[in-house]
């Protein structure tokens, strides 16, 4: 399936290092080159997974059941007390490992200890953006800033360019007005992105309005945040005018669905954001309010939840949610000249899905069968940045069995201290 959306039987894809080479019919010019057997598979671009906080696979399944300010405040600022640098580094390679076995070549996180997320993702051979977090209502949150500016700068385009770097202040109502402003002019700096949350919950709203006298999208064009790239997740409470707002200054909006409908946060006007020209990318958001990293069941979320929404079968029609996994999310986050199509020039991102499995037979309609009928674990070899990464369903360089263990262990000692664990 090239550029185009179009689908290309018995076609050939040609990587050459790390760069996708050839993408058509034919297989010209790579005589001798090692081949990977496609029979019955289909190739897509790597998954890009638009906003996560990775290591919270530790608190999967932990809290249930709430709404996002009591979920937030009664249990995941709470267990997030306990965790220190090498959780976060387990925690990452949990979450790496579960998104390359179901087809995620890249991920962009907000999360603490930024620098142990970093290492993760140089082990695990995943791509990801890694925010620089800041929650502003921390102690120490100056010191806590200027070290995620210093990270930003040291680690952008690390692993050979696999890691890029944004700053990662959490929301308006978590970040008081100096930080927002030091935010706003190191990027402006730096020549970074902010990776922020916006407009999730009606209850963020009202905060956000009684702190700035203005809606979040307002609120951020009023502080010049709206001046740099932005990649805004969730989006869920906006009105027509911060929809404009959201398309003149190319904000990247990330769509989280399963979050936004397990935490009751609301149904983000996707539909109208896209026919206004807003650029929508996809996520997960974390494993704690999903409660998976599955980009596939996200799709087909994303697309359902649009139907119903609007009262119209076809809204966001299944080659709609592919884009938003590919092309969209890879354009959110500043990467739409290197990932999310399978383009010459472009990184060798690629996804080999099995399509002999009964749930995908017969093959009527390939990208419906992918936002529909597919899960995950159809992702049968996985290749990022030119190296298979996954193949026949195994990860190729990581230690599935240690990780979990790590994992389980850790993520007991967190929730243990809090009330309900």
């Amino acid at each position: 399936m090239n550029d185009d959306r179009e689908c290309i039987r018995d076609g050939f894809v040609g990587i050459n290092g790390r760069d996708l080479v050839e993408v058509g019919p034919s297989r010209d010019g790579l005589s001798g080159a090692t081949e990977l057997d496609g029979c019955g598979r289909v190739v897509t671009p790597g998954l890009i997974n638009a906003h996560t906080h990775c290591a919270m696979t530790l608190l999967r399944g932990f809290a249930d059941d709430m709404a996002l300010e009591p979920w937030l405040q009664e249990k995941i600022w709470p267990a997030e007390r306990g965790v220190v640098e090498e959780d976060v580094y387990w925690g990452t390679l949990l979450g790496a490992l579960e998104m390359l076995l179901s087809g995620t070549t890249t991920f962009n996180d907000q999360y603490h200890f930024f620098e142990a997320g970093g290492r993760a993702v140089l082990d695990s051979g995943i791509r990801a953006c890694l925010a620089g977090a800041l929650l502003g209502i921390l102690p120490g949150a100056p010191e806590r800033l200027e070290r995620a500016i210093d990270f930003c700068r040291e680690w952008n385009g690390a692993a050979n360019g696999r890691i890029r770097t944004m700053l990662g202040p959490h929301a308006l109502y978590t970040t008081p007005l100096p930080l927002l402003k030091r935010v706003r002019d190191a990027a402006g700096e730096l020549g970074l992105a902010v990776h922020t949350h916006v407009a999730e919950t009606d209850t963020e709203v009202r905060d956000v309005r009684a702190l700035f006298g203005a809606t979040p999208v307002r609120a951020l064009e009023q502080l010049g945040l709206l001046d740099v790239p932005v990649v805004a997740a969730h989006c869920v409470k906006v009105d027509d005018e911060e929809i404009g707002l959201l398309a003149a200054h190319r904000v990247g909006v990330c769509h989280c669905p399963t979050s936004n409908m397990k935490l009751a946060s609301g149904v983000a006007p996707v539909t109208k954001m896209l026919t206004r020209g807003v650029t929508v990318a996809l996520g997960t958001d974390g494993a704690c309010s999903n409660n998976n990293l599955d980009m596939v069941e996200e799709m087909r979320l994303a697309a359902l939840l649009q139907k119903v929404a609007t009262g119209d079968p076809t809204a966001l029609p299944a080659c709609a949610a592919l884009a938003l996994a590919t092309r969209g999310s890879a354009e959110a986050l500043g990467l739409g000249d290197e990932i999310g199509q399978l383009t010459p020039g472009r990184r060798a991102d690629v996804v080999l899905w099995d399509f002999t499995r009964p749930h995908l037979t017969p093959t009527h309609e390939v990208v419906s069968h992918l936002v529909y009928s597919a899960n995950g674990a159809d992702a049968h070899t996985v290749i990022v940045d030119g190296k298979v990464v996954v193949r026949n369903r195994q990860a190729a360089q990581l230690d599935v069995d240690r990780i979990r263990g790590k994992c389980e262990e850790t993520g007991r000692r967190l929730v243990a201290g809090v009330a309900g664990g």
